[in-house]
């Protein structure tokens, strides 16, 4: 394992920040999208999956996704904040882990939807979060 100090910290601490970080900007302005544009994500919701089998459950499924994400987000950039004062790396791993149960809820919608393409893009997100989620076990 490289054990490289960059600017006083170790590799694997930068890498540990970096995958935080990105999950933290990721869900923290979908979240709050979501959040404070409720009412318009609802309707895009409800139009997406109006084929689908998920479409009875759009009002009931869009506050679980809405505080998956924001929690994922906000964890992550209190994890960050928690790694650089040398703190427990707990939260910010519980950070990408909500991150990681958000996306996977998003991709089996986008399945059910049978909207092959969004799923798609869902995925190398997945990989990110997954990837820093590796971090954390091995390093």
């Amino acid at each position: 394992m490289v054990q490289t100090l960059f600017l006083g910290f170790p590799a694997i601490l930068w890498a540990k920040l970096f995958a935080s970080a990105f999950t933290g900007i990721l869900f923290t302005q979908s979240g709050l999208d979501k959040v404070f544009d409720y009412r318009g994500n609802l309707d895009y919701f409800r139009d997406h999956f109006k084929k689908s089998p998920l479409a009875p459950t759009v009002g009931l499924l869009m506050p679980v996704i809405t505080f998956l994400e924001t929690a994922a987000g906000l964890t992550s950039l209190v994890g960050v904040v928690l790694l650089l004062l040398g703190g427990n790396q707990l939260v910010a791993f519980v950070g990408l882990w909500l991150g990681a149960v958000a996306l996977l809820g998003l991709f089996m919608g986008q399945r059910i939807a049978k909207d092959y393409a969004g799923a798609a893009t869902l995925v190398p997100y997945f990989v990110a979060v997954l990837g820093g989620l590796v971090l954390y076990v091995v390093g």
